[in-house]
């Protein structure tokens, strides 16, 4: 905490030398990140800081929370999730905070009674700006995280025309509700765009099926049919079945294959696509 009676004191710790202290600040903060972003970046990061920070003493800031540090933990918020998407590690991004402190030692060894008081107050409100950049990085990750998981999801989801009026979605991996969603969602939308009526859910890269993998299945081939359109599972191995028939899952009516290209062969006659073998090479 900073209290009110020793807000004069910070005050005039920081401004001591002016600009100068915050370009020092810059040059301490720079030789943590390993040269991986310029100097007059980091500077011009810096001195917006220590200028908010200032100013915010100066209205008699008593902790990081307050409203008088309101554009402190914006700059800083910003200045986390800028670190955390360009690579910056949580330790690297705080450190830059603490910086500030090594720029203040001097006065632990020249500074009078008050200052070195001042000193102390300031380096408790540095850690706790120090912890709040913590937290602004961590969440920005977890965001970044989300995104990205979301996005590898639908990449591995992908639903692909293999005819006029026929699609399928290869599985590979685990399904989970939030997969499932993404394939429901991804299938259900592709039977809109492309007017099929046959749809061919393929888990020959699924590696087990268990109750809850095959509950999800089941959801999705549920929601294919109130769509009008026909559905088919494909990559039943021996293992799969065996584990169905274990567990006592009922499929119904709902129609499997052991291979993509037994179901595909199906959705084509049910297309009213006739197939015919060819014998013999090309001439």
């Amino acid at each position: 905490m900073v209290e009110r009676d020793t807000a004069v004191d910070l005050v005039g710790l920081l401004s001591a030398e002016g600009r100068d202290l915050a370009a020092e600040w810059a040059q301490r903060a720079f030789g943590s990140l390993s040269g991986r972003m310029s100097l007059q970046v980091l500077e011009r990061e810096l001195q917006e800081l220590y200028a908010a920070l200032v100013e915010a003493l100066r209205q008699g800031a008593r902790e990081v929370h307050s409203e008088q540090m309101s554009e402190v933990r914006a700059l800083l918020t910003e200045l986390s999730r800028t670190r955390a998407r360009q690579g910056f590690t949580p330790s690297e991004t705080a450190v830059s905070i603490f910086a500030l402190k090594r720029v203040l030692e001097p006065v632990l060894q020249d500074g009078s009674a008050e200052q070195i008081k001042a000193y102390v107050r300031l380096g408790l409100l540095l850690d706790e700006l120090g912890l709040f950049t913590i937290e602004a990085y961590t969440q920005t990750r977890e965001e970044i995280i989300m995104v990205q998981s979301e996005q590898l999801m639908e990449l591995s989801t992908p639903v692909v025309k293999l005819w006029d009026g026929v699609i399928a979605v290869p599985i590979v991996g685990t399904l989970d509700s939030a997969r499932t969603q993404i394939v429901m969602e991804s299938l259900l939308q592709a039977l809109v765009d492309t007017g099929s009526e046959q749809a061919i859910i393929d888990i020959t890269g699924v590696p087990a099926i268990d109750t809850q993998v095959a509950q999800h299945l089941l959801k999705t081939i549920v929601a294919v049919r109130l769509m009008g359109a026909e559905c088919t599972v494909s990559g039943i191995r021996p293992q799969i079945a065996q584990t169905i028939v274990a567990l006592g899952i009922d499929f119904g009516d709902i129609t499997t294959k052991a291979t993509l290209a037994d179901a595909l062969r199906l959705a084509l006659k049910r297309s009213g696509v006739d197939l015919v073998a060819q014998t013999g090479g090309r001439r």
